[in-house]
């Protein structure tokens, strides 16, 4: 399978961008000191405390209850995993069963395509936006709704009155009051446009091509079970090195489908955006992250959250080899699934 230099030339974002990345770092300055994945540690006299901006009173890290607060991140992975599978697992059912009466969904979608009596302007925008829509990709069809959940929380950091609760649940860190919603909630968030436009990029990227594969069901199930795994990989290791610093964003969930692909396709030619003529195989790709988010952990570089990289490209590519035929496994909550339907329409009728 090829995939061309533009479709998966955002992994230069994960392979080293410094000189972007530093510019961003500029652009916070004076409000958020973030890296690609997290707040970046803002140094001041006393270096025992994490400064938070802008000035607003948010909470002391409490490093004693961070092994605490590490096992109940380890439930709440588990937890939610498993309810990530069972939920898109019934979607899937349902997806099913919807196409199982095709003729007269077809009708409905012809009818709703059509809409002919629509003359007002609210009428004919609806008629853009479902041609738009109907013409996407499964993967885009999964992509542009988690990228406008990102889009709604990147602007809802500049909302004065939302900073106190945005950092409260929308930064993840194992020292903070909350930990188990943040763990999901921080991969939707971004503060920087740079940031999130270049992980959105980057997950446009892939999508397509990993639905393909896969479908929307289980490409939306990898990557929120890539997301919390991410965010308890990157906790673990702010425990072992006592940092209480809070970590946002998408991109350990996004490297994770970036290892699933490379692993699935080693031998696909990608590129780095704005360098022409310039390609690498998915399989050498891989193994430069890889190895870069290896030594950024040994170094202590604060560029980049690089346990929740590296436990997301890792995720990916051991659910390439071994997760599928766990998957196949879902048969057994689709028919549980089916008989608990099968109760509440006969308690219906029954009635």
């Amino acid at each position: 399978m090829t995939v061309l230099s533009r479709l998966c030339g955002g992994l230069h974002h994960y392979s080293g961008l410094v000189t972007a990345a530093r510019c961003r770092g500029r652009t916070l300055s004076n409000i958020l000191h973030t890296s690609r994945r997290g707040f970046r540690r803002q140094q001041t006299k006393n270096d025992d405390k994490i400064v938070l901006t802008p000035k607003v009173e948010y909470q002391t890290p409490n490093l004693e209850r961070m092994p605490k607060s590490l096992a109940k991140c380890s439930l709440f992975t588990v937890g939610f995993c498993s309810a990530t599978v069972v939920g898109v697992t019934i979607w899937e059912y349902e997806n099913l069963r919807l196409k199982s009466k095709a003729p007269l969904s077809d009708w409905v979608q012809l009818r709703w395509n059509d809409m002919e009596g629509w003359q007002s302007k609210e009428g004919e925008f609806r008629k853009s936006l479902n041609r738009w829509w109907n013409g996407l990709s499964e993967g885009q069809k999964v992509f542009w709704p988690i990228c406008f959940l990102n889009i709604l929380v990147f602007l809802s950091w500049h909302h004065p009155m939302l900073k106190l609760t945005m950092m409260k649940y929308f930064a993840f860190s194992p020292a903070a009051d909350a930990v188990c919603l943040p763990m999901i909630l921080s991969t939707f968030s971004h503060y920087n446009v740079l940031h999130l436009a270049a992980n959105m990029y980057v997950m446009h990227s892939f999508s397509t091509p990993i639905c393909d594969k896969v479908g929307k069901e289980q490409f939306l199930g990898m990557y929120l079970c890539f997301a919390v795994l991410s965010s308890f990989a990157g906790a673990a290791f702010k425990v072992i090195i006592r940092s209480p610093s809070p970590s946002i964003g998408a991109s350990g969930a996004i490297m994770g489908m970036i290892g699933y692909f490379c692993s699935k396709y080693p031998d696909s030619k990608l590129g780095i955006l704005f360098i022409p003529n310039f390609s690498f195989s998915a399989e050498t790709g891989l193994y430069s992250l890889l190895a870069f988010d290896t030594l950024g952990l040994i170094l202590r570089f604060r560029l980049f959250d690089h346990a929740a990289h590296l436990s997301g490209a890792l995720s990916g590519l051991a659910y390439a080899r071994w997760g599928e035929k766990y998957w196949d496994k879902r048969k057994i909550i689709m028919q549980n699934w089916h008989s608990i339907r099968q109760q509440i329409e006969n308690g219906s009728k029954s009635r």
